[in-house]
């Protein structure tokens, strides 16, 4: 009998794991599991690990007696210690095309939100009141901003292309992406320094790695353009949340628009809960109906075929 375990998951139920894994000689184990010990009981015999949210470190990896698969239900895969991992020789495979339509879209929702003002213009008209809610100054017109792209992979490339009509000049910043290539989707290659110092709208696409944490500190953040808007729809820790709390209320940053926060759920006293200039989700960028199901599908199969000892996709570990 082989065993997939999932950790955790956010789904009302895995009816469609089990479908997926349907096998009288396979049993799907899963469990809400918040910490080590936990994580330990759960996957120590397990053939095959799919994890959301869940911190697999290196004891619980450490603790992993057959696993053949690690799987992240997600693109992000920074709950995974992919250097224990690889260690232990146990590929991590993530999904990486699941939801990029979806991100895409709501980075530019929120992109027009924040310069059009439409939650605090709709918030006004529900308190009674009619006219502009903001200033005239924070009604901008993205034709005449220069927005700025920090990661040019799926996401930040459709992100690009949804600006294009916008007519907006485009800045990139990724290392890892030629400039022809950059320069072929219309957008000019630039340094992190030059983005952020001639960026009116900074949008975050990168993953959290140890060079990407905190990418958005006080020292960066006085870097700046005075004004400018920051959207975050790729991971929390890529902002240091004290920096753009007091940013945010001296005006140094104008707006900030974010699906995601370090740390999550946004504590309930947090600012980022309150701030005028603060547009906040819960993690939700990636979701429709067609993104979830491809999402837990993809995982699904991806430990079906671990257990088959056939190829596996979406290697991340080098393993």
């Amino acid at each position: 009998m082989a065993i997939v375990a999932v950790t955790d998951f956010t789904f009302p139920s895995l009816d469609i794991e089990a479908q997926s894994l349907s096998d009288p000689e396979i049993e799907l184990r899963s469990g809400q599991c918040k910490d080590t010990p936990s994580l330990v009981s759960l996957v120590r015999d397990a053939d095959a690990v799919i994890t959301q949210f869940a911190p697999v470190n290196a004891d619980v990896i450490a603790a992993m007696e057959k696993a053949k698969v690690i799987v992240r239900y997600g693109i992000g895969v920074d709950n995974v210690d992919l250097e224990a991992a690889r260690a232990r020789g146990i590929p991590v495979c993530n999904v990486p095309d699941y939801c990029i339509d979806e991100v895409a879209d709501h980075t530019l929702a929120f992109i027009l939100a924040a310069t059009r003002q439409v939650v605090s213009n709709t918030l006004h008209i529900r308190e009674g009141h009619w006219g502009l809610a903001t200033p005239l100054d924070g009604m901008r017109t993205l034709r005449d901003q220069t927005v700025g792209i920090v990661g040019f992979g799926r996401i930040g490339r459709e992100v690009a292309a949804r600006l294009s009509p916008f007519k907006p000049r485009r800045l990139v910043c990724d290392a890892f992406v030629d400039a022809d290539v950059i320069r072929s989707a219309g957008c000019e290659p630039v340094s992190l320094e030059e983005l952020l110092s001639l960026s009116d709208i900074i949008t975050l696409h990168c993953p959290s790695t140890p060079e990407t944490r905190r990418l958005i500190n006080a020292e960066s953040i006085s870097g700046m353009r005075p004004g400018a808007i920051v959207i975050n729809l790729a991971r929390g820790d890529l902002i240091d949340t004290a920096s753009l709390v007091a940013a945010l209320e001296t005006g140094q940053i104008a707006a900030a628009a974010i699906d995601v926060c370090d740390p999550e759920p946004i504590p309930a006293d947090s600012p980022l809960r309150t701030l005028p200039n603060v547009i906040a989700a819960s993690h939700i960028a990636s979701a429709s109906p067609k993104a979830v199901r491809t999402l837990r599908e993809t995982a699904s199969r991806i430990a079906l075929a671990a257990l088959r000892g056939e190829t596996l996709p979406n290697i991340v570990n080098g393993v």
